[in-house]
């Protein structure tokens, strides 16, 4: 075991009122991270943290409810961490609002160091074990690209695990509820996005939006939108934090926000309980636009056609979207780049997946580009011990637009070793579904090249 970091001053104020590095229930057990930062993962994009970043290397190398809100992630500490970017949030419960509007606010909270941060989200999970190391990845056959007039545009997707749900329903049954304890893997979340730093995140089954990701998000430059489910089954829990729903932050000084629509998604003619928030954004250094989606379908084997109409009508949503955002650009003949990120609770032999892969709007997924001959899925997004048994699944993904992006490198998947023989989630990993990330670059426009 190594030797326990020194925590920072703002973080000993944290500790001095309960704050999650005080607690100190962790077993003895396996051996915490090595000496330094707890993971050296990260992106080399302008956007990483600074320091030395991955090595990259070639793919195919290797593998509406009565009870009450609960106070996980409120302002209870006085770390700089939450107290600062929740001073305009109530003391008391945290009451949503009716409407939730297609961009965040403008608030007035402090701007947040992200290096600071991540210091902070460190030393907090000091007595965790490491999160596994990822390193980014260039497709086969293409290289770095650093082009000034077009960077590259960082994308992640993640479902993060509503609280409620990991601690009320979903039964990890070989992950400790000490794991999933709010007051450190809040720590242990952020600690992922802030080390990639995407400019696009897309989330689900986000039930700390209000209370977390908002404030922290928009003290960090982002502007967000969140969506609930109609009918989330985070209000069963007893105590829970409000429903869940899909979350999508952009960075500010990146995009401008051009147009926005909340959906709800049918399957023949009926809406369903799933969501999709889809906006249209414009680049602030090349200038063009980039429509994004996220969503979540619907869960579990015997769900497969419902999902494949739900995915049919998100299909049919884009289409009218995009051609809407085509037809006020300056170039009719312009094509809109799309991403779309998702965890699509589908494997790649769902008919869902077919149609996306199908579609009109020539989609590919990103992920296929990790495999050798570019066609093949990673083996698993998500891996999962419940009652009923062990699951290892490829559910998540991204999809663009590949005749108008091209993708730049990739995140790696974790092998199994990394993983641990207890799966997702866990100490050194807090969600049941891995992260997914790449850079993506636009394609020269025809018209460009030829004017």
């Amino acid at each position: 075991m190594n030797p326990a970091r020194r925590c920072s001053a703002l973080l000993n104020q944290l500790c001095s009122r309960g704050g999650p590095a005080a607690r100190g229930r962790f077993p003895a057990g396996p051996a915490s991270n090595p000496a330094g930062r707890r993971c050296s993962g990260v992106g080399g994009s302008e956007m990483g943290v600074k320091g030395t970043g991955p090595q990259l290397k070639p793919s195919g190398t290797s593998p509406s409810s009565a009870a009450p809100v609960s106070p996980m992630g409120a302002s209870s500490s006085s770390s700089r961490l939450f107290s600062t970017m929740t001073q305009s949030l109530n003391s008391s419960s945290l009451a949503q609002p009716e409407l939730y509007p297609e961009e965040s606010p403008d608030q007035d909270l402090a701007e947040v160091d992200p290096d600071q941060l991540l210091r902070e989200c460190e030393d907090a999970l000091q007595r965790r074990p490491a999160r596994p190391q990822r390193d980014l990845v260039h497709p086969s056959g293409t290289g770095p690209y650093h082009l000034k007039h077009n960077p590259s545009i960082r994308v992640m997707q993640w479902n993060i695990l509503a609280q409620a749900l990991g601690e009320g329903k979903d039964g990890f049954i070989r992950c400790p509820l000490d794991a999933l304890n709010w007051q450190e893997r809040k720590y242990l979340i952020l600690e992922e996005i802030l080390t990639y730093r995407p400019d696009i995140l897309c989330l689900q089954e986000v039930d700390h939006y209000f209370d977390t990701f908002q404030p922290i998000m928009t003290s960090l430059g982002y502007h967000g939108s969140f969506l609930p489910k109609p009918w989330s089954p985070c209000l069963d829990v007893e105590k829970n934090n409000g429903p869940d729903g899909c979350a999508i932050f952009y960075r500010h000084s990146r995009f401008s926000l051009q147009s926005a629509a909340h959906l709800r998604l049918s399957a023949m003619m009926l809406p369903t309980n799933q969501v999709a928030i889809v906006q249209t954004l414009i680049c602030r250094v090349t200038g063009r636009q980039l429509c994004v989606a996220v969503t979540h379908l619907k869960a579990r084997s015997g769900w497969e056609r419902l999902r494949s109409a739900q995915g049919a009508d998100l299909l049919q949503s884009l289409r009218s979207i995009t051609s809407r955002a085509g037809s006020q650009s300056e170039s009719a003949s312009t094509i809109i780049p799309l991403i779309v990120c998702g965890d699509f609770n589908a494997e790649p032999s769902e008919d869902v997946y077919r149609r996306f892969s199908s579609s009109s709007l020539g989609l590919n997924s990103a992920y296929k580009l990790l495999s050798s001959d570019g066609q093949t899925e990673p083996a698993y997004t998500t891996w999962k011990i419940r009652p009923s048994g062990e699951s290892c699944n490829t559910l998540d993904y991204i999809w663009y637009t590949h005749n108008a992006l091209s993708v730049n490198c990739l995140l790696d998947i974790p092998t199994e070793e990394q993983i641990g023989p207890d799966r997702l989630p866990s100490y050194h990993y807090p969600s049941d579904h891995l992260s997914l990330l790449c850079d993506v670059i636009f394609r020269e426009e025809a018209h460009r090249l030829t004017s």
